[in-house]
């Protein structure tokens, strides 16, 4: 089978599936697949969630394993069959997925060099490894020491460190996946004019994004997955982001922002209040936070913007008491102090956070869906005799498994 590159000219894909198909209990995530990718060509791949674009690259990448799966997967027009993700990297497949596979207890320099380490004699080369780090950390403009310690990042900055770690590696074909979504428009730019770098240098690479723009500036063609079938393969010059979204979603999209009357709510107590709030990592550490002042009253969407490493993410785990020492300042929930926030205490008064790392603060990944569902709110299920009504529990979960749309066999199915 042949392919069109970026340049027009017809040749055999780098990589290529055909009839893919992966089952799990209860779910098809994947039905009969093809794709194509060219050398030297950035590939987008779009869809909705759930459409199985991350389901194929893990086949890919192999970390679903060869006969875990139907189908076929051919590198430079010879079959393989993956049975680890060392056996696509030593095909030249480097993969970064959203689930970062990084070592929080090494550092920086650790991370990005593990399993590959220079040696001097029988010795790792530590010197060698910190300077190429520091040159890597500079190319991206991360003002990181190599020894920083993983785990002291936050979520933006551990995504940048696994992209450097890829971009390293002599690869031949690189897959990123949503590789954007914790970056600043800037590191953005940076990212793009690697992979474009990449590209001029014979490298092909697979591009997930929602971000319509992203694709539009950066991919040669987009393959368009919908409920786990290719929808279509589109040349990026030869379409709109109209026809992707209506490809994506099955349906013509006529006003995709459509304008809505705003009433402005000026009157009413706030719910939140904070005034002159300023909060330290540890107690006696500097400050962190500094004079936050803002309120928020019922019916409101407040949006709280700033660049990674503002302080967004803190902010937010220290209303919620998940985060640092309050110095100075007051939080009013509800017309009445929050001094001294605790998890449970912020949701036994009605505020609930929403985590930003969802793997690491937000689910419990060796239980089930309907645990997790539940886990947050379950004194709303207590009885008079201190056992929880199950039956009760399962019928409010049974209702947010529908209203969205969560994608597994039950509630019974674990969600890692």
């Amino acid at each position: 089978m042949t392919t069109v590159g970026p340049a027009g000219v017809t040749t055999a894909p780098l990589l290529e599936a055909r009839g893919l198909t992966k089952r799990f209990p209860g779910v098809v995530a994947l039905k009969q697949i093809d794709f194509q990718l060219a050398p030297a060509e950035v590939h987008a791949l779009c869809g909705e969630n759930g459409a199985g674009k991350s389901t194929l690259i893990k086949l890919l990448a192999g970390i679903h394993p060869a006969g875990s799966y139907e189908g076929e997967l051919r590198v430079a027009d010879q079959p393989v069959a993956f049975r680890s993700v060392r056996d696509a990297e030593a095909a030249g497949i480097a993969v970064i997925t959203q689930e970062l596979a990084l070592v929080d207890e090494l550092s920086i320099a650790e991370n990005i060099f593990l399993g590959r380490e220079p040696c001097k004699g029988l010795r790792i080369d530590w010197p060698e490894i910190r300077r190429r780090t520091r040159i890597l950390l500079d190319d991206f403009g991360l003002a990181l020491s190599p020894d920083t310690l993983v785990g002291d990042l936050g979520v933006g900055h551990k995504q940048l460190v696994e992209i450097i770690r890829a971009l390293d590696k002599k690869t031949r074909v690189l897959v990123l996946d949503e590789p954007t979504a914790a970056l600043t428009e800037q590191e953005v730019a940076v990212l793009l004019g690697h992979v474009r770098r990449l590209r001029s240098a014979g490298t092909a690479c697979i591009y997930i994004s929602h971000k319509l723009d992203e694709v539009f500036a950066l991919a040669d063609r987009i393959t368009v997955l919908r409920d786990g079938s290719t929808i279509a393969t589109l040349t990026t010059q030869a379409t709109t982001t109209a026809e992707v979204i209506k490809h994506m979603v099955g349906r013509e999209i006529t006003d995709l922002f459509p304008k809505r009357a705003v009433q402005r709510r000026d009157g009413g107590e706030p719910l939140l209040a904070v005034s002159s709030l300023r909060v330290a990592l540890t107690k006696g550490g500097p400050d962190a936070l500094k004079d936050i002042s803002f309120e928020l009253r019922p019916g409101e969407v407040l949006g709280i913007g700033g660049l990674m490493g503002a302080g967004r993410t803190e902010l937010l785990l220290h209303l919620y008491g998940a985060w640092g020492h309050r110095v100075a300042g007051n939080v009013f929930l509800k017309g009445e102090t929050h001094a001294h926030p605790t998890p449970r205490a912020s949701l036994e008064r009605g505020l609930a956070l929403v985590s930003e790392d969802r793997r690491r603060h937000g689910l419990i990944l060796e239980q089930s869906v309907g645990f997790n569902l539940s886990l947050s709110s379950l004194s709303q299920f207590l009885q008079c005799t201190g056992k929880l009504d199950t039956g009760a529990e399962q019928q409010r979960n049974r209702g947010y498994f529908e209203s969205l749309r969560i994608k597994a066999p039950g509630l019974d199915a674990a969600v890692g």
